[in-house]
């Protein structure tokens, strides 16, 4: 697969220009935390999280390479990239079949079948899915795509970035979640270009890519997390193991306790209700991870909301 590049980023930046929201900022008060802190609101993006930007960018490059089949799109997902897949399909007249874990929220299968996806459910984790998902692919000739380790979709990813720039041009570091990785390595090759560090926060429980920087390879991991129906990816992308090793990438581990506590600290001071995969980021900051210094700015992407805010006191 090829290495993903800044050009990727701008070229997919092109295309889904005018398609996508374009991301808000907001300051968080942190109690007791150093430095400035902001969250790069992509909650608010279509589908509910960011993966919207890179569904985007694959169905509009195969839209532009005519190479969009009768059989349509097919994709293995924890919910919110086949929300986005789906979405996509749609805007482009085209069927979308998604295959989610038997445990996938609810509120997930709800919202794809209202996006009109055929929705089947295989396995107890996402690599089960993805199986089931790659043979579709195969009998019915519908073009696969990829939750998270396809460079379309990473570089679509990586348009948030660039975003926030515009939006805190004197950003020092971005923070983001991590589960395969394709936000993680869209963001951190966009901010390796404009000299902005980069925070990868994993569950202790979902850590592919601690285990891949470790083994100096992708490899697959046992997934146990509060964050899994997110953040649940049993291997890390290539694309993210490179990008762990760029100048300026830390790796942070969170606690699911941090987890849960950061994202009831959205809910309690900002109203904010979003899903494990979107306040594990947080909870690098929240829980001391990660320490910002003295006047760094920082920007944390809540990434998404497709979550039961009844869940939250």
């Amino acid at each position: 697969m090829q290495q993903l590049t800044y050009g990727d980023i701008k070229a997919a930046g092109e295309r889904i220009a005018g398609r996508v929201r374009p991301v808000a900022v907001a300051p968080l008060d942190l109690p007791g935390g150093a430095g400035e802190v902001w969250a790069a609101l992509e909650l608010l993006q279509h589908t509910g999280s960011f993966k919207a930007r890179g569904a985007q960018n694959f169905v509009q490059a195969h839209r532009e390479a005519g190479t969009l089949p009768d059989a349509g799109v097919t994709i293995a997902s924890g919910g919110n990239a086949g929300l986005a897949c789906a979405w996509a399909a749609r805007q482009q007249g085209v069927r979308a079949t998604v295959f989610l874990p038997e445990n996938a929220p609810a509120v997930k299968v709800a919202r794809l079948r209202g996006y009109g996806a055929e929705v089947r459910l295989a396995g107890r984790e996402y690599a089960e899915a993805l199986a089931a998902c790659e043979e579709f692919a195969a009998a019915s000739g519908a073009l696969a795509s990829h939750a998270y380790d396809h460079p379309l979709i990473a570089a679509g990813a990586g348009t948030l970035l660039d975003e926030v720039r515009d939006r805190l041009p004197s950003v020092d570091t971005v923070v983001v979640s991590v589960g395969g990785g394709g936000l993680f390595a869209g963001v951190a090759t966009a901010a390796r270009e404009h000299g902005v560090r980069t925070v990868a926060v994993e569950p202790a429980g979902s850590q592919a890519l601690h285990a891949a920087v470790a083994a100096g390879r992708p490899v697959d991991v046992t997934v146990e997390s509060v964050a899994a129906d997110s953040l649940g990816a049993r291997r890390a992308s290539a694309a993210a193991l490179r990008a762990a090793g760029q100048d300026g990438v830390s790796c942070v581990l969170v606690s699911d306790e941090e987890i849960v506590r950061a994202r009831q600290l959205l809910w309690d001071g900002h109203r904010l209700a979003v899903e494990h995969a979107a306040s594990t980021a947080l909870a690098a900051l929240t829980g001391g991870g990660y320490r910002p210094a003295e006047g760094e700015r920082v920007c944390v992407v809540l990434c998404g909301a497709n979550t039961d805010p009844g869940t939250l006191a």
